[in-house]
């Protein structure tokens, strides 16, 4: 019955999510670029250049759309998150930014504890736009680049793979301009990094850190000379992705996050119960075609 079930629930889902995707049309976004630089791999491109990639409540939005775009396009199977101009992201455009929370804030209309309400529901709205990256069902390999600073950090954080160049600079800068990072950062860091006292410093203090101290940190895995060659070492570790299982690839990244935010006896139940189904994937049959005839072979989009 327990089988049953779950096999009910699975077509039920995969039926579900083909009529969405049917529908699912690739958003206009100003911002930010989306392409297929390779077969099943896509590159999301911050372009808000002059600006140093800096976010805003619209850029904010646009990725958000962007990474929900390709969480459900079958013909994606994993991401390079790049940027475009001379910083993969200054943080926040402290003026715009600002200025909302100020006209909000000096609202003659509201009380405090509307005023609050309304700023909740804003800094989760923005949180969102971060935590899908995680979220996304696809891997995705953050590329970084020069300056990595307040945002920028939130953003990689969520991401599954983190590459930088050498001139790369981090600062998990909040606290600097009077403030707690509250998209992210707080909250993931302890869960990447292997030193629990230099990511306090780091919090604490808003210290400049370079790639080196980054890669002791575990927040980075991979430094190359320059941005194109870590543009180009992310795609190909990609490419290597997109040609697996999708049902194996994306199945993989659901239980490390599970796992990463439960015990490990909840973690294996979980695997457990999702397995049960998953195991019927023909990808099974085919990747063992794949060992024993040492060819590469082909998985259908999922």
């Amino acid at each position: 019955m327990l089988l049953r079930n779950l096999l009910c629930y699975q077509s039920s889902r995969l039926f579900s999510r083909s009529i969405s995707i049917a529908k699912i049309e690739k958003p206009t976004l100003k911002n930010i670029n989306v392409n297929e630089i390779s077969s099943k791999v896509f590159n999301v491109e911050l372009n808000r250049a002059k600006q140093l990639n800096t976010f805003t409540p619209e850029f904010w939005l646009e990725l958000k759309s962007a990474i929900n775009f390709l969480s459900q396009y079958s013909g994606c199977r994993s991401i390079v998150l790049s940027a475009a101009g001379k910083s993969f992201s200054a943080g926040i455009d402290l003026k715009e930014t600002f200025t909302q929370i100020s006209a909000l804030s000096n609202d003659p209309t509201l009380d405090s504890a509307r005023k609050a309400r309304i700023l909740m529901d804003t800094l989760k709205g923005f949180q969102d736009c971060y935590s899908i990256l995680e979220k996304c069902s696809r891997p995705i390999i953050s590329t970084i680049h020069s300056h990595c600073i307040g945002a920028g950090v939130n953003m990689i954080c969520s991401t599954d793979i983190r590459y930088a160049s050498k001139d790369t600079i981090f600062s998990i800068k909040e606290v600097d301009v009077g403030m707690t990072a509250d998209m992210g950062t707080l909250n993931r860091i302890q869960k990447i990094v292997g030193n629990d006292s230099l990511a306090r410093e780091l919090s604490y203090t808003g210290r400049d850190f370079n790639v080196d101290e980054a890669l002791k940190l575990g927040l980075i895995s991979k430094i190359f000379d320059n941005k194109n060659d870590c543009y180009d070492g992310a795609v190909e570790t990609a490419k290597m992705i997109a040609e697996k299982s999708p049902i194996g690839v994306q199945g993989t990244k659901v239980v490390l996050n599970h796992a990463r935010n439960h015990s490990i006896e909840d973690s294996l139940e979980f695997i457990k119960i999702w397995n049960a189904s998953q195991l019927l994937t023909e990808d099974l049959e085919i990747a063992a075609k794949s060992v024993l005839t040492k060819k590469k072979v082909v998985f259908k989009d999922v």
